[in-house]
C-alpha cells in the first residue's frame, strides 16, 4: 500500500512517544526542529494542530531543506496520530448503506417486495439529502487506539461489527461555519474504524429512549485511528475517495465517498452550528454499505481487518475475544 507523500503522525520511538512528519518513507522527529517551529520539546501532533495555519508552511519548508533528525519508518511503531479533545460521529450518511439497512429491517410481507422497500427508502434518502440535516452523536477519546493495534471484543458480546470511515481532523478553533467556509477549518484527513457492538445499540429496558451509542461504540480500542493525518491540500479529491475493508482477505466494504448523503463540507458546517470545534477534534463522516450485519458475519476471535482509504494509508486490525 503506497504511503502518503506528506503527512503528520505519532509514533513510539526510542522508548518515547514522538510527533513526526512522514515524507518519502522517512520520519522527521519534530522534537528535533522545535526551534524552527517556535515551540518547545516535547511537541505533540495536537500542539502542531493548535498552530496549524502557522506551522504548515514551516513543515513544508523542513521537508524541502532536509533539516532535523530523520529516521526510517521501520524504526518506529505507528500510533494513533492525535489525541483528540472531542469526537463527533455522523450516522446514516451513506445512501446505499441506509437502503440496505431498511431492507434488512423491513417487514417483507403482504405483497410488499424488497424492490419496493429499496425504491421507497431511496426516495426518502434523496429527500433527506435535499431538505434534511445530518445526524450526529458523540464518541469518547478513550476508545481511540492505533491503526495496527489488536482490538479485544467486550466480554459477553457476540455481535461486534466494523464501520470504516473517513475522518476530518480539525485544524483551527471554529464555530457556526458556513458550508463555503467549513473546509478551511479542516487540517487534514485520516482513517477510523468505528467498531460497534450491535446488541447494545438499543436498550431493551427502555426501548422508547432510542439508541445507546455510549455502550455500543466506546469500549477500549473500539476506534482504531490513523495511521496518518494527510493535510487537506495533499489528500486529493475527498468526493472521490474509495473506502475498502477486507475481513480475512474477503472484501466487505468497497464504496466511494460519492455515495455520501451529506458531503464533508456539509457535515463540518452542520456540526459547527452546535459544537465549538477545537484543533485536533475528529469528525467521522459515516460508514458505507457492507457492515457485518449486512453480510450476516460479525467479528470473531482471530479475525484480521485490513482497511484502506484512497491516499491515506491503511489499517491492519487483529481481533481477539476477551479472555
Amino acid at each position: 500500500m503506497p504511503l502518503p507523500n506528506f503527512a503528520l503522525g505519532t509514533v513510539s520511538l526510542d522508548g518515547g512517544t514522538r510527533a513526526v512528519l512522514l515524507s518519502n518513507g522517512k520520519l522527521l522527529v519534530l522534537d528535533s526542529v522545535v526551534d524552527q517551529l517556535g515551540s518547545t520539546a516535547p511537541i505533540s501532533t495536537r500542539d502542531v494542530l493548535d498552530a496549524w495555519d502557522r506551522l504548515l508552511p514551516v513543515l513544508k519548508s523542513l521537508v524541502a531543506s532536509g533539516e532535523g533528525e530523520w529516521v526510517p519508518l521501520s524504526d518506529a511503531t505507528v500510533l494513533a496520530p492525535v489525541d483528540p479533545r472531542q469526537i463527533v460521529q455522523a450516522g446514516a450518511n451513506y445512501r446505499t448503506h441506509v437502503i440496505d439497512l431498511a431492507v434488512k429491517h423491513a417487514d417483507i410481507a403482504n405483497g410488499r417486495t424488497e424492490e419496493q422497500v429499496r425504491a421507497e427508502t431511496a426516495e426518502m434518502m434523496d429527500k433527506r439529502a435535499a431538505e434534511g440535516d445530518p445526524y450526529f452523536f458523540v464518541g469518547l477519546p478513550s476508545a481511540v487506539t492505533g491503526p495496527y493495534d489488536t482490538v479485544t471484543l467486550p466480554a459477553g458480546t457476540h455481535k461486534n461489527d466494523w464501520e470504516l470511515e473517513l475522518v476530518a481532523v480539525v485544524g483551527r478553533r471554529a464555530h457556526q461555519l458556513s458550508r463555503d467556509d467549513a473546509l478551511d477549518a479542516i487540517a487534514g484527513y485520516t482513517i477510523a474504524n468505528d467498531l460497534t457492538t450491535r446488541e447494545l445499540v438499543f436498550r431493551r429496558d427502555m426501548p422508547e429512549i432510542g439508541t445507546d451509542w455510549l455502550r455500543a461504540k466506546n469500549a477500549p480500542g473500539f476506534l482504531p485511528l490513523g495511521p496518518w493525518i494527510v493535510p487537506r491540500d495533499d489528500a486529493g479529491a475527498i468526493s472521490e475517495m474509495r473506502l475498502t475493508l477486507e475481513l480475512d482477505g474477503k472484501t466487505m466494504q468497497d464504496e466511494s465517498t460519492e455515495d455520501m448523503l451529506f458531503d464533508v463540507a456539509a457535515l463540518v458546517s452542520a456540526v459547527s452550528q452546535t459544537v465549538q470545534l477545537l484543533p485536533g477534534d475528529l469528525i467521522l463522516t459515516g460508514s458505507p454499505a457492507g457492515n457485518g450485519m449486512h453480510w450476516g458475519r460479525l467479528l470473531r476471535n482471530g479475525d484480521v481487518m485490513y482497511s484502506t482509504i484512497t491516499g491515506l494509508g491503511y489499517q491492519q486490525t487483529p481481533v481477539v475475544a476477551a479472555s
